[in-house]
């Protein structure tokens, strides 16, 4: 009988050991103010309306919003090392380079940033998606058009899933916008969420 519970201490202490980290995977976003909240806080974001909506629904997915209001793809690639460490992602959602294309930068540039970015999470066998990102016209058409090149042109190179950009349903809505005309408010983040929800867990099905 002594035996027998000493076995089946063991057992359970393995399984309390064990069982969470099998059973919940981690899903990363990893982007810049338009999935920071910007202008407002974190959960009120469309990724932290995600986050309370999905601990009801899936609540084997830890969702983590690594993102930071006017981060660039640089930034983001001088960071990942220190978010793979901490969240040990099982699949990362990027969307990064708004920030890029609105200081001017070579297009070469943040093809190349992103690229490193998901080739260094490909490395630790983690799950990549890319949203693709547009920006303003007045940029001058050729440079405007080179940049939302870069989006499938990567995706394509690294066999990622590419996600269309969720702007594009907000921003032709004034009353979903802030003042500043770029940056969605309050009320778009619940549409947002509802839009971004099944690439997310298309992301994790892969």
């Amino acid at each position: 009988m002594k035996n027998f519970l000493v076995k089946l201490s063991l057992i359970l202490f393995v399984v309390v050991l064990i069982r969470p980290v099998s059973a919940n995977v981690s899903l990363v976003v990893l982007g810049d103010s338009l999935s920071a909240g910007y202008g407002m806080s974190q959960q009120e974001s469309w990724v932290g309306i995600l986050q309370q909506r999905w601990q009801q629904t899936h609540p084997s997915i830890d969702l983590v919003n690594a993102s930071i209001s006017g981060d660039t793809t640089q930034g983001a690639l001088n960071r990942l090392d220190g978010i793979i460490k901490t969240h040990q992602p099982d699949a990362v959602f990027i969307e990064l380079g708004g920030n890029d294309g609105l200081r001017g930068f070579m297009p070469s540039t943040i093809k190349s940033n992103l690229e490193q970015i998901i080739r260094r999470l490909q490395e630790e066998n983690v799950k990549v998606a890319v949203s693709q990102v547009r920006i303003p016209p007045n940029y001058g058409r050729r440079y405007s058009e080179m940049f939302a090149d870069i989006f499938p042109e990567v995706t394509q190179t690294t066999n990622t899933l590419l996600v269309p950009f969720f702007m594009e349903e907000i921003a032709l809505r004034p009353e979903l916008m802030q003042n500043d005309g770029i940056h969605p408010n309050r009320d778009a983040q619940d549409d947002i969420a509802n839009i971004m929800e099944p690439h997310l867990l298309q992301l994790l099905e892969r």
